[in-house]
């Protein structure tokens, strides 16, 4: 089914409508009462989850000839919009008072709404408007800071944008001339006949933007000086909220756009997934600061994130494989980061025994990190365990292979972490943030929840 219906794109519109509400709100209210523009953000991102619940409900059709509402589109939704309402929250504490705290607010929001039409979108055009909807929103905020080490992040991540942003519109112009459209449903139909050569050369330019929101090798250089550079805040979204929209763009790219065997697709993207991986993790070992520990620990998880993606289409198990482990890694990923803001230092002698400070901290970073590494009952644990499923049905056993080395090793580098919280001296610190806490407990709780009704979860999707 097609159809042009507003009302379609309702959580949307709520979300863009709190947006240009917080924009005006801020504009007349005085400093001292910014905060109630990230409430009206708040709001409107909890009324685009319950509209987006009630449309997950609803036959899967395309709207505005470009806009598929589907289960893909449903679950990016809903993630995207539950992971920054968890980040609105988190910023309430460390943005309150500051002098730009109103655009702080309406800048999370653009990025998420250009997330969400990022991995909604089944035409070329509206992916690049869409790119730059959810990047450009990002630059400011990793330099919102304004230290020298922000704006180093910011022209980092800027430049890389920008430059992967080019290769990226290159490849659309390339396969929209080879497939004599934009929209995905013709490019199938056509790109089976155009010259392989020239279709593998639009792929990969592609590749280099959707590469880049996701944090993959090789754009993922960004990744660790913005997540350092970058307000702790801006660090947790910038590493999960994009990551969702461009996995999402990626998995519908390779099912909805490309036939059969086109581009070489799905061997590109298993040596691309190998090598993200395998580099994350063995760059996160070394690592003595928490945000860049975890900044390298997002690179590894864009690799399990692209084993589904490189046997789409040769498995059902590939799509609800990606979703889960999406929304199991967006939760985890946020509480990871709320107990760093929480804390409020990097340095992992700062996090010597945590327990004494705060027990709850304690355990939720302990669910968190084993969470990332795929350990039961965490939620992640079951968006691994549908990975390796649809490797192996997808005829793609080595790379399940590579996938569980790559986990196994990630335990040595978390365990660096989580062991002195229990076992370390104790530093004297700054006071716990009780929001971040707290935010931090209900993240931990909900890897634990998703984790255990992963069955239901899966019933419903």
């Amino acid at each position: 089914m097609m159809r042009e219906n507003p009302a379609d794109l309702l959580p949307e519109l709520l979300v863009l409508g709190a947006a240009v509400m917080g924009l005006l709100a801020g504009s007349f209210l005085p400093r001292a009462r910014q905060w109630i523009v990230g409430l009206l953000c708040a709001i409107g991102l909890a009324g685009g989850l319950v509209a987006a619940a009630f449309a997950a409900r609803r036959t899967d059709l395309m709207t505005f000839d470009a806009f598929m509402l589907d289960p893909v589109t449903h679950v990016t939704r809903v993630v995207v919009l539950a992971a920054t309402l968890l980040v609105i929250v988190l910023a309430m504490s460390p943005m309150r008072g500051h002098r730009r705290e109103s655009e702080f607010y309406v800048l999370i929001l653009l990025a998420a709404l250009g997330t969400i039409a990022l991995g909604a979108t089944s035409d070329l055009l509206v992916l690049v408007a869409a790119y730059l909807l959810a990047s450009i929103p990002g630059y400011a905020l990793a330099g919102f800071g304004k230290d020298a080490p922000g704006t180093e992040a910011a022209l980092k991540y800027f430049l890389m944008g920008a430059f992967l942003g080019i290769l990226m519109l290159t490849g659309v112009t390339l396969l929209y001339g080879l497939g004599r459209g934009t929209s995905y449903e013709m490019l199938r139909a056509e790109l089976g006949t155009a010259p392989d050569g020239a279709v593998t050369v639009g792929v990969v330019l592609l590749l280099a933007g959707l590469l880049f929101k996701a944090g993959a090798v090789p754009a993922h250089f960004w990744v660790p000086d913005v997540t350092e550079g970058a307000p702790p805040v801006v660090a947790a979204f910038v590493t999960t909220v994009p990551k969702i929209g461009a996995f999402a763009a990626l998995y519908r790219f390779a099912a909805e756009a490309l036939p059969p065997g086109a581009g070489d697709w799905p061997p590109l993207i298993a040596i691309i997934a190998t090598a993200t991986m395998t580099l994350g993790n063995l760059a996160a070992f070394a690592q003595d600061n928490v945000r860049r520990l975890l900044a390298y620990s997002t690179v590894s998880q864009a690799g399990y994130l692209l084993v589904p993606i490189a046997v789409a289409g040769r498995t059902d198990l590939a799509e609800p494989a990606l979703l889960f482990y999406l929304a199991a890694y967006a939760v985890t990923n946020v509480g990871a980061f709320a107990v760093v803001i929480a804390v409020g230092r990097d340095d992992l002698a700062a996090y010597g025994a945590l327990v004494r400070r705060s027990r709850l901290l304690a355990i939720s970073l302990v669910i968190c990190l084993l969470g990332l590494v795929g350990t039961p009952p965490a939620a992640v644990f079951v968006g691994k365990l549908l990975m390796f499923g649809a490797a192996l049905d997808g005829r793609y056993a080595w790379l399940a292979v590579v996938a569980a080395v790559n986990s196994v090793a990630s335990v040595f580098y978390y365990l660096r972490w989580i062991v002195p919280a229990f076992t370390g001296d104790a530093e004297q610190g700054r006071g716990l943030d009780r929001v971040a806490q707290w935010t931090a407990c209900l993240a931990a709780a909900g890897s634990l929840a998703l984790g255990v009704g992963s069955g239901v979860a899966l019933t419903i999707g």
